[in-house]
């Protein structure tokens, strides 16, 4: 069975449970070209180390997130985000929260993906990730807000 794509709701359910944040999530546009540039991309491969998906958050939804699920105060990820920094704790806590977002890429049946690297904001994607970030298809483009924070965009696109 191939991969499938979550629904809008298990990204809720998904940022709900793990940033225990009341979470909303809609459809919007896909992802441009410029809009990648500051972009976390998270890799998801597969056991023969085969792209499988990948996964953008945009700046502001990095942050938000990364704050949220250490529990850091949304006024300092507000001056973050607009300031252009990604405190350390931050950085890792965003990590964490990709290896979690496996749970959205996995579904019995399926094969199976595991998180192979995060590419922070500002550092050089390899060009087949960020290719299949933009690739129209099997994607889902969101706005994810998250409570007491503030909203950013969430692209998940499956590859073959």
């Amino acid at each position: 069975m191939p991969l499938q794509l979550p629904t809008v709701k298990d990204v809720r359910d998904l940022f709900e449970d793990t940033l225990g944040r009341s979470i909303t999530v809609s459809p919007t546009n896909p992802l441009l070209v410029q809009n990648t540039a500051s972009m976390l991309v998270s890799v998801y491969v597969d056991e023969k180390l085969k792209l499988g998906a990948v996964v953008g958050m945009n700046f502001p939804l990095t942050v938000y997130a990364g704050a949220a699920i250490g529990l850091l105060p949304p006024g300092g990820a507000k001056e973050a985000v607009a300031a252009r920094i990604i405190p350390p704790p931050v950085a890792e806590n965003i990590q964490e929260v990709c290896n979690i977002m496996t749970i959205l890429l996995n579904r019995e049946g399926a094969g199976h993906l595991r998180l192979y690297k995060v590419y922070m904001p500002g550092e050089i994607v390899p060009s087949d990730a960020s290719s299949a970030l933009l690739a129209l298809g099997r994607r889902i483009d969101l706005t994810v807000a998250v409570g007491g924070y503030g909203e950013g965009r969430l692209a998940i696109s499956l590859v073959g």
